[in-house]
């Protein structure tokens, strides 16, 4: 398909070219008339038009001919440019996909280090001691409650006492929720990864071995990780 400019091109020029031929032509005398040095005159001008014309038109060709691989070659650069382009992009995303993944894995590294950090450091101590006033507390409820039971179900300080205690635990418990610790869910058998056994009492049938009889310690976890594992009394077959 020919470009505008060598449509334009080929169009103008041949219109001007066959208009000069034909008015070279019309002023040329006819073979009957006289004067042959005149008609052998305009015979040599025609010629020479003629000449003109071919030359031109070769000169026309080598024009649209290197228009034409001006043309091919600025299409053959530009899709150059633009294949380069494509994989500078390419490579572009795929670094900015490396940095990316690096960087997450940077941030959760950083993460689980100040986790462990807090944790090892300042918090798991503080917690301990908590948990340890949580058993304390607990082992004092239960003296109180023995001690209430004794005193035949009378209303005495002592169950006003065993009262305070009771709200004293749980706001303590509370406290232990929002630092992110939980008491281990009671299980009818031993989980040991959950449980440590303090002592066992044999058992009838197969069928009861591991299962747990008494909670003897609570335990707690941290964040699904074991802070303390629960002491209890299991069923042992032998």
């Amino acid at each position: 398909m020919k470009s505008p400019m060598e449509i334009k091109i080929t169009d103008g020029f041949a219109s001007a070219m066959q208009q000069l031929s034909a008015e070279a032509e019309k002023t040329m005398p006819g073979n009957g008339g006289s004067g042959d040095g005149g008609g052998e005159q305009f015979a040599q001008i025609l010629e020479e038009f003629r000449a003109l014309n071919g030359r031109m038109t070769s000169f026309e060709q080598a024009v649209l001919g290197r228009l034409e691989k001006l043309e091919n070659a600025e299409k053959s650069d530009f899709a150059e440019q633009l294949r380069k382009m494509d994989e500078h992009m390419v490579a572009l995303r795929n670094t900015e996909t490396v940095n990316q993944r690096l960087f997450d894995s940077l941030h959760d590294e950083l993460i689980k280090y100040r986790d462990n950090f807090l944790h090892e450091s300042l918090q798991k101590p503080f917690i301990r001691d908590l948990v340890i006033l949580f058993d304390d507390l607990s082992g004092l409820l239960s003296q109180l409650q023995t001690a209430v039971e004794a005193s035949e179900g009378k209303r005495s300080a002592l169950g006003q006492w065993r009262d305070n205690l009771e709200n004293a635990i749980h706001s303590l418990t509370e406290i232990l929720h929002r630092m992110e610790v939980s008491e281990i869910e009671p299980k009818e058998t031993v989980d040991r990864a959950l449980h440590r056994v303090i002592s066992f009492e044999p058992a009838d049938y197969a069928e009861e071995d591991g299962r747990i009889v008494m909670r003897v310690k609570r335990g707690f976890l941290w964040r699904d990780q074991v802070l303390r594992p629960e002491e209890v009394v299991a069923k042992r077959f032998s």
